[in-house]
């Protein structure tokens, strides 16, 4: 397994997203740990989450419950894994999406947060989505008093354009360490944000780089360039996706959800896939 950098840790180059693990569709709870299991077991050390991955009102932070369960479960060492989660938007049971980036809200999240996850302290929260009733320096501010209060290691923003990373930096006191934005061959937009973080020196955390949950197993179909590269390596052209994402930056740290054991093993295994500079022009 290859390493990068979020902030001062080094972390495995693909991560975890658990969002499939919980949601709609979710599979059951011995799958979701064995599919976490098996990351670990392929040398994944980062694990992406947050409060609102969840499906009933009643049932908030599903998903970081069930993260701190497959580790506790998990037969060998897991020091070195690196959780991430994130607060500031919600899920109030009815399918719905709402935020809520108050000051007061975001010091409440992670201390809930953090309670799930049973850590002294989080290793990176992150501000989920910028709540537009609420200045965006006052949201990241809660997250700089977490910072300096120690509840939170790290902290990063998600969902962010360029002026809100740069923003988020400076109220952050230049401790801004990750970026966590949608980026995939279907959804390009956040390339400014890529090119940002990577001059800065800031980790970007793609989310649904495959396409999204419905659309990853259809890559290859709505993008040729990317099957017909597959074909050539005898891969799949998800590993040719984060293979591609990875050679973008050193930055990159691409976070592909996956609900079974094999679909993460076959991610984790983009690594180790090398494109000629022909093929990565190809694909871009």
């Amino acid at each position: 397994m290859q390493f990068r950098r979020i902030g001062d840790v080094q972390v495995s180059a693909i991560g975890l997203g658990g969002m499939p693990m919980s949601i709609e569709g979710r599979p059951d709870e011995a799958r979701s740990i064995a599919t976490i299991h098996a990351a670990l077991d392929a040398g994944i050390t980062f694990i992406d989450t947050a409060d609102a991955y969840h499906l009933y009102a009643d049932e908030v932070g599903h998903n970081e419950t069930l993260i701190a369960k497959a580790l506790a479960a998990y037969g060998g060492d897991t020091s070195g894994v690196l959780v991430a989660t994130k607060g500031g938007h919600l899920r109030p049971g009815d399918g719905s999406w709402t935020r809520n980036g108050s000051p007061d809200h975001l010091k409440r999240a992670c201390e809930a947060s953090l309670k799930r996850l049973g850590a002294d302290a989080i290793g990176l929260y992150q501000f989920h989505r910028p709540d537009p009733s609420v200045p965006y320096e006052e949201s990241v501010g809660a997250l700089r008093e977490l910072l300096d209060e120690g509840k939170i290691r790290m902290a990063g923003v998600s969902n962010a354009n360029p002026e809100q990373i740069e923003l988020a930096n400076r109220v952050l006191d230049g401790r801004l360490v990750s970026v966590q934005n949608q980026f995939s061959p279907r959804f390009r937009s956040s390339e400014p944000e890529l090119d940002l973080c990577d001059r800065l020196g800031i980790a970007f955390l793609p989310w649904s780089p495959l396409g999204g949950i419905s659309r990853a197993g259809d890559l290859g179909s709505a993008h040729e360039p990317f099957a017909r590269v597959a074909a050539a390596h005898g891969v799949s052209p998800q590993q040719v996706c984060l293979a591609w994402m990875l050679a973008k930056s050193e930055q990159v740290i691409p976070i592909p959800g996956s609900s079974r054991p094999e679909t993460i093993r076959d991610s984790g295994a983009a690594v180790d896939l090398m494109l000629t500079p022909e093929e990565l022009a190809s694909l871009d």
